[in-house]
């Protein structure tokens, strides 16, 4: 793998003044990690030119890497600090965990297509990104083990939010998913632990994701 990043610069500047500020999210950290992390380096070589569209691209297991604009709102929802433990669900090529390595202390993810661990991990070492651990598993439970966390973000979409996820949650902890009855059309759902067992959910928008195989998914 060659890092061609200086190549890009202007594009990810671009990027991020466009879709990203542009449209609204003006989270500071989330801003800086899209202008650091190089979203070529994610996706095949043959799709470089298109790396900073805002757009989702193919990548490997018959999947896709989401749009700029929907991994940065996503984040954001999360309202990170830097000392938080976040856990993602769906490593994909391990763009938004590469966001997120640069934002927090500690990131899980896990992913169920052994080719995208693979090829996740592959780029996060290259990276040389240390605070990152892929796991290989059904994301629908979470990954119990190292919560609870302060933030979970899920990029595929299910008929509900997974049980197991609301209770890896930290107190005030957050839970960004995709939900709805509708493979391919989801409603964006924030959710909220407030208490040992209270949790405070909200709507943010309509979205279309993958679906969400697992235990506690499609």
């Amino acid at each position: 793998m060659v890092n061609r990043g200086d190549d890009f610069i202007l594009d990810r500047e671009r990027m991020v003044k466009e879709q990203i500020a542009g449209r609204g999210i003006d989270d500071t950290a989330v801003l800086e990690a899209m202008r650091t992390i190089p979203r070529e380096l994610f996706v095949p070589e043959r799709y470089w030119e298109h790396a900073y569209d805002d757009t989702p691209l193919p990548i490997p297991g018959k999947q896709t890497i989401s749009q700029p604009y929907v991994v940065a709102l996503m984040i954001s929802h999360l309202a990170l600090d830097a000392e938080d433990c976040v856990l993602e669900i769906g490593t994909g090529s391990g763009y938004a965990a590469a966001l997120l390595s640069q934002m927090v202390r500690e990131v899980h993810t896990v992913e169920r297509i052994k080719e995208l661990v693979d090829y996740a991990c592959q780029r996060l070492d290259f990276l040389g990104i240390d605070n990152v651990t892929i796991h290989h598993g059904d994301g629908t439970l979470g990954w119990p083990e190292a919560a609870p966390y302060d933030g979970i973000v899920v990029a595929a979409g299910g008929p509900i939010v997974p049980e197991s996820l609301k209770y890896q949650l930290a107190e005030q902890g957050r839970l960004i998913i995709p939900v709805g009855p509708n493979e391919r059309r989801q409603q964006l759902i924030s959710v909220t632990k407030t208490a040992e067992d209270g949790f405070q959910q909200s709507e943010l928008g309509m979205v279309a994701f993958v679906p969400l195989i697992g235990d506690e998914g499609w």
